[in-house]
């Protein structure tokens, strides 16, 4: 039968071409389109709400597929940092404490209208910029997928979505100031461990979580007595 290719040079062999995936029918993702950085995705944010009021319903549709994950990393991300935010701890730990719950359940993450429409202040990511870069980039630095068993199995990634909403539920208690910054910290590790699939900050994460528990045990003795102390100076 007649084609119009051209022969192969006598004496070559060329290899066969690879058939590519879209060719073979096979729907898979682009094997060199990689994750952004946090600290790019944070740029986005800053760069898509600067100096506006925005609402979490546009920050998830930026984030796109990352966005619960990242969602909550960001959310208590400020408390980690010296930014005043007075009144924000309640709601930014409710928006965590939902999400995570949904995930312990196995559910897919979804937050009430309300929250989706609550306004950030517009002082909110530029504030959030200046020192969440530093340890963004250390983040980045510092994670990439290890111990993946930990991600794999559902049943694990519950368990570590329930460590977030325990401490969620903490960071948004009435508690006296300072005290939002351990159930913070548990909350980054752990988030940032499922969001590259790093197990050894999930097991930071756990470890956090221990020391949170050890925190408030010896803040509920130790404040007790200091109360008591101070209430008999008082009455005295």
């Amino acid at each position: 039968m007649a084609t119009d290719a051209a022969p192969d040079p006598p004496g070559e062999n060329p290899p066969a071409r690879p058939v590519l995936p879209h060719e073979s029918g096979a729907i898979v993702p682009f094997p060199y389109a990689h994750p952004r950085k946090l600290s790019e995705e944070l740029g986005r944010l800053i760069i898509e709400f600067h100096k506006r009021e925005v609402s979490l319903r546009e920050v998830i549709t930026v984030l796109q597929d990352r966005a619960y994950n990242l969602l909550m990393l960001l959310l208590a991300l400020p408390f980690l940092l010296p930014i005043p935010m007075p009144g924000l701890s309640t709601i930014l730990g409710t928006v965590i404490a939902i999400i995570a719950a949904r995930l312990t359940l196995g559910q897919t993450p979804w937050l009430p209208a309300r929250l989706l429409d609550k306004k950030l202040p517009h002082t909110f990511f530029p504030s959030l910029l200046g020192g969440a870069r530093r340890i963004l980039r250390l983040l980045e630095v510092m994670m990439k997928p290890r111990l993946l068993w930990l991600t794999a199995s559902p049943f694990l990634s519950q368990l570590h979505a329930f460590i977030i909403f325990v401490a969620a539920f903490v960071l948004l208690l009435p508690l006296p100031p300072g005290t939002n910054f351990p159930p913070a910290l548990c909350i980054v590790i752990m988030a940032g461990g499922l969001l590259e699939r790093d197990g050894w900050f999930i097991l930071g994460g756990y470890l956090a979580f221990a020391f949170n528990g050890v925190f408030f045990a010896l803040l509920a003795i130790y404040g007790q007595k200091l109360l008591h102390a101070l209430w008999q100076l008082i009455a005295g």
